[in-house]
């Protein structure tokens, strides 16, 4: 797309690549253009680029198109590209009259080609332009947009504007802060259920994220809650589907008659085994009374052999066993579980070079995750038990009502709520860090998830996170003191410190009394009693009573 919107032929692009990725990229590019042209497509860039290519080659075409089309307007200005531009150009040739509607703040799609140079430098490319601000808002109040406008003012690739509310100065910008992700979504659904009860409808309030995979402990929190809510531009964590292939290992490692299950992983990661096969051994498996996995436990190589190809029978054996191998790791210790499994099926290497391999496998690190979780705060737990906990959470989807929204900051652009929760502000999350970040354009993000809200925004950042499979210390994003969110100059909601004799409750072992109390690291150890037995449990899984 990028060679495309450039204007950029395969060969040219073969004569720019001067490492071995951009040599196939530029292979891969000369493949697709082949493939569009044997069966007579265009895609989208397409529209554009031979537009523009038949009207640069034309003057006389060029002429009459411009001459037809007197009046052009743009909007979302800010979103086009470079080659948009070139075509914009060229349809007011004869004339000026264009009128273009756009916010340099809100340039949030450099990622796919989107130029914000074309806005900023409107008035370069069309001379004697006249500029209106556009500065009156109408959605949010006066505390919102401060916040907003000073964060966005530490750009310098702006035009520059100060909103101002019709609506008064509002409730203050409230900043929350949590050890981890857990306590964090047991906040934020307080808060929510607060607001419910006091009258706000479901649809007037939005969680807002950088990253999708924040959403897993956040879905956990509401469900808990019992919190409706709807994932806008995405599945819910545990219908994905590389979850469910997960859960699907763990529930055969735990009932060898779930025949579901099996049929689910049987051919994940790839073995070879077909359709056609698989009924034959379900078939088989039935006739005797058994399960497919007791059959293919049980049954001999010889007649195995006669319902598949013989390396597909050492295939099916060397799965049965594996799966028994994995299973025994989790009775011998459920610390070490997840690593066995993964070392012995590979399946994070089942979405290695797919499209969508970065976010598949950052969510199977996130159920990782989850299981180390499960497993550090209960140290005694089988994985049976595991298994029941997260049903729950796959059960509590069916939720009937109203709901609340859960999106990303992107598929949020264009929308407003009247509350406003933005998750995630923490250096690597929002903004992004590192190699091929846009830091301005971070903050761009941040400034379009801020005026989301119009009557009040809560921003929440965490110590610490799991996150690609760690446990990771986190510090506070440069964003929230950017926009003037100091301790001491705003309404800040910390978390609260344990003391002897507190009351708590804990998801799997109910409500206790704290009866010791030690740090670690940036949380508290606690020593809680239990109906009489006695755990030490970190303070971030339990909540005040």
């Amino acid at each position: 797309s990028r060679y495309k919107i450039s204007l950029i032929a395969p060969d040219e692009a073969y004569k720019q690549a001067e490492f071995f990725n951009y040599q196939q990229i530029a292979k891969v590019y000369e493949e697709y253009e082949l493939y569009l042209k044997e069966n007579n497509l265009v895609d989208f860039d397409d529209l554009l680029a031979l537009t523009y290519k038949i009207l640069d080659s034309n003057e006389e075409l060029a002429q009459q198109i411009s001459q037809k089309y007197q009046y052009i307007m743009v909007d979302e200005y800010q979103d086009t590209n470079e080659l948009q531009l070139m075509l914009l150009k060229k349809l007011c040739h004869t004339h000026k009259n264009l009128c273009v509607v756009g916010d340099d703040d809100q340039s949030i799609y450099g990622w796919r080609g989107a130029h914000i140079r074309n806005i900023i430098e409107f008035d370069q490319d069309f001379t004697d332009a006249k500029v209106i601000k556009l500065q009156k808002n109408y959605r949010s109040t006066n505390q919102i947009l401060k916040v907003a406008n000073t964060l966005i003012n530490h750009n310098r690739g702006r035009i520059g504007k100060e909103l101002e509310s019709t609506k008064g100065d509002g409730k203050e910008v409230i900043v929350l802060n949590s050890f981890d992700e857990n306590e964090e979504a047991r906040k934020i659904s307080k808060y929510i259920q607060n607001l419910v009860d006091e009258g706000v409808k479901h649809k007037d309030i939005a969680i807002l994220y950088r990253v999708n995979v924040l959403s897993r402990s956040l879905e956990e929190g509401l469900n808990r809650a019992g919190i409706n809510y709807k994932l806008v531009g995405g599945l819910r964590f545990y219908e994905r589907a590389e979850i469910k292939d997960l859960v699907s290992y763990l529930r055969i490692m735990v009932n060898v008659h779930d025949d579901f299950s099996l049929k689910r992983i049987i051919n994940k990661p790839k073995r070879g085994i077909g359709k056609a096969s698989l009924e034959k051994i379900e078939l088989a498996a039935h006739s005797k009374g058994q399960s497919i996995f007791e059959y293919l436990d049980t049954v001999s190589v010889e007649e195995l052999e006669s319902l598949v190809k013989k390396k597909n029978t050492k295939t099916l054996k060397n799965f049965v066993e594996d799966v028994k191998f994995v299973a025994q790791s989790a009775k011998d210790s459920m610390y070490n579980f997840i690593d066995v499994l993964e070392e012995t099926f590979k399946l994070k290497e089942i979405y290695k070079n797919t499209p969508d391999e970065v976010e598949k496998t950052l969510n199977i690190d996130e159920f990782y995750a989850l299981f180390r979780d499960f497993v550090k705060n209960n140290p005694e737990a089988e994985l049976i038990e595991f298994l029941n906990d997260i049903s729950l959470q796959s059960d509590q989807d069916e939720i009937e009502g109203e709901s609340i929204f859960m999106m990303s900051i992107h598929a949020a652009k264009g929308l407003e709520f009247e509350h406003v929760f933005v998750v995630g502000l923490e250096e690597g999350f929002l903004p992004i860090t590192g190699e091929g970040s846009d830091l301005e354009e971070e903050r761009r993000l941040g400034y379009v998830a801020f005026t989301r809200a119009k009557e009040s925004l809560t921003l929440s950042h965490a110590n610490s996170r799991f996150y690609k499979g760690r446990r990771s210390d986190l510090e506070k994003s440069r964003f929230i003191n950017e926009a003037g969110l100091c301790e001491g100059s705003l309404k800040v909601e910390k978390t609260a410190g344990f003391k002897k004799g507190d009351l708590v409750r804990h998801k799997i072992f109910g409500a206790g009394r704290v009866i010791g109390v030690g740090k670690s690291g940036k949380e508290y150890k606690l020593s809680i009693n239990f109906g009489g037995t006695k755990r030490d449990i970190l303070s971030s899984f339990v909540e005040k009573l």
